[in-house]
């Protein structure tokens, strides 16, 4: 079955090109493309891809606004913001306003693939740049003092081994390299992490680690 993405763009040379990649692939399925906020939730009436692929600055409506909306509307849909932003303000309202993950615009297509198919596996990928940048994010945010409220949430050795990977920005196939085992391997165990915090992406998973001081990261 192929994955069905929506393109949120409004610059058409870059419409051309990310349309071209896409259907380079023949898992991917490009269902429409959408050229700012109100166009997109206007088609989402009628068809409801699994990934929107999300540009930031559009008229009308940008992408931060229309991600709210359509975690609001529609929380299914996976959201992967593709952009040129790199900025902290960007990354972090992105990211509250309901996106998965983040690429930047100058990821290859093969990256850009790779990112689809991990935000539908449970997945938040982000470019690397990226991943310094919301992991500094955390790392500045205010130290919470640990309370009779904190919990292990029963997670093995290996698991907080791999949460602190998460938490260092370290992609999949990095963790599974350092830990000697294979992707699907390291997949399968941040599935069980985010079951087990009950979240849904990585920065949630590396938050809670640090309110519950699971992580030496942040001792």
């Amino acid at each position: 079955m192929k994955i069905t993405v929506g393109l949120v763009e409004d610059n058409a040379h870059l419409i051309q090109s990310v349309s071209r990649n896409l259907s380079c692939f023949d898992s991917i399925e490009l269902l429409f493309v959408a050229r700012n906020g109100h166009e997109l939730m206007h088609k989402l009436e009628s068809q409801q891809p699994a990934v929107l692929l999300m540009d930031i600055h559009m008229p009308e409506m940008n992408g931060i606004e229309a991600a709210r909306l359509v975690s609001e509307k529609y929380p299914g849909i996976r959201i992967l913001m593709h952009t040129v932003f790199d900025t902290e303000d960007k990354i972090f309202d992105s990211i509250v306003a309901g996106a998965t993950g983040y690429l930047l615009k100058d990821s290859p297509p093969s990256v850009l693939i790779a990112a689809i198919e991990e935000v539908l596996e449970g997945g938040s990928p982000m470019s690397p740049s990226i991943a310094r940048k919301a992991l500094q994010l955390l790392r500045n945010a205010p130290q919470p003092q640990p309370t009779a409220q904190t919990e292990t949430f029963d997670l093995s050795k290996r698991e907080l081994e791999i949460l602190e990977k998460i938490a260092e920005g370290q992609n999949y196939q990095q963790i599974a390299d350092v830990l000697f085992v294979s992707p699907k391997t390291v997949r399968k165990h941040i599935e069980n992490i985010y079951r087990k915090l009950q979240v849904h992406n990585k920065m949630e998973a590396v938050q809670k680690a640090k309110k519950n001081r699971l992580l030496t990261l942040f001792f």
